[in-house]
């Protein structure tokens, strides 16, 4: 997952990127509505950093938020795999009725 596909679920994103940084308010979340440079200007007039200093911790941010989305989406797969063996099984014994 890269930064377009945060902005394309920003809704499900803002929720995150408030608990990293809860100085946001919603309208700042708002205004951003997903895009990484507005994201990055917010934190740094927030917490009063150097814009390289914003831009590193959102590209951090992106890297963690990625690895967490896609252990997350690993993990719905397998889960996935697992109801679907399970209503197998049992869809072949109901058939057996």
């Amino acid at each position: 997952m890269n930064w377009d596909q945060i902005e394309g679920k920003w809704k499900q994103s803002a929720g995150v990127v408030k608990q990293k940084w809860g100085k946001l308010t919603d309208d700042d979340l708002t205004v951003i509505a997903g895009k990484k440079d507005q994201l990055v200007g917010k934190v740094q007039e927030r917490y009063g950093i150097a814009r390289e200093a914003a831009e590193k911790q959102v590209d951090e941010f992106t890297r963690a938020y990625n690895s967490t989305a896609s252990t997350a989406t690993d993990h719905d797969v397998q889960q996935d795999k697992k109801i679907d063996a399970a209503n197998r099984g049992r869809a072949h014994s109901a058939s057996k009725s």
